[in-house]
């Protein structure tokens, strides 16, 4: 496994063309020191997700994924990396009672797996191809410059592209994963560019200013709720951040009820 491999630059005065422990220990998100200790056989306790991300950072297959557990006496089991692809009629519910504030349920690579009404206001939601589902990146990074929702492209878009790289660390080799960032390389030559970079940010609040070619400027913060027992899923709610964006909001409300 090589840096580029895991779309990492090589930096300069390299000793190793492989990745370094460090590194290992950051796509996997986990501490180097407890890495470290893995690697020496000490006696920690590994639980399953923190060997499935290393597993996937090294692009272990079936067999040595087992072997790993083994090493690390922790039982197997098959199927443990199927991530979420749809919400249950409760989160629906709970998003569609924030109406109208806009809501969605994110997977960690920004697959849309429900919306309320006042979010579908903002955005259209076309699906990626490969994957099924709508993603938010595709929408973003596929259309028109001058035709993107936000106001500020060259400042979100690369906060964005930095969350989702902060997720990778633990899917690192999985097909669907490698297979959309392939897809919308190509498709976007701006997110080739911006994945390339290595920057990684955790998801948070943030204030995001949106246009609309009817109602024009929201202004609207964004909170982050994690979804028990859909792992790596997110709600995300956009509040109006201030007195002129709750009126185009309301406005925008308007427009759908008639």
């Amino acid at each position: 496994m090589t840096p580029a491999d895991v779309g990492m630059a090589p930096g300069l005065r390299r000793r190793t063309p492989g990745l370094r422990r460090e590194e290992v220990a950051q796509l996997s998100g986990v501490g180097v020191t407890w890495y470290t200790w893995l690697e020496q056989g000490r006696p920690i306790n590994a639980s399953p997700q923190v060997l499935d991300a290393v597993a996937r950072t090294l692009r272990l297959d079936q067999p040595e994924r087992e072997h790993l557990y083994h090493l690390a006496e922790v039982p197997y089991a098959q199927g443990r990396e199927a991530s979420a692809r749809a919400v249950g009629a409760e989160v629906q519910g709970i998003i569609d009672a924030m109406d109208p504030r806009p809501a969605v349920v994110y997977n960690a690579r920004y697959d849309i797996l429900a919306t309320n009404p006042a979010y579908r206001d903002l955005f259209l939601l076309p699906q990626a191809p490969g994957t099924g589902v709508p993603n938010v990146l595709w929408s973003l990074f596929t259309v028109p410059a001058e035709e993107c929702p936000l106001v500020f492209r060259d400042k979100e878009l690369p906060m964005m592209v930095a969350t989702l790289r902060s997720a990778y660390g633990r899917h690192v080799g999985e097909p669907v994963w490698e297979g959309f960032l392939r897809r919308l390389s190509a498709a976007s030559p701006y997110f080739a560019e911006l994945w390339g970079s290595g920057d990684v940010i955790p998801p948070g609040r943030r204030v995001k200013t949106f246009r609309h070619r009817v109602v024009g400027e929201l202004r609207m913060t964004s909170v982050s709720l994690s979804v028990d027992g859909m792992p790596e899923c997110r709600i995300v709610v956009y509040t109006p951040d201030d007195e002129e964006s709750g009126v185009r909001a309301a406005r925008l409300r308007g427009l759908r009820t008639t």
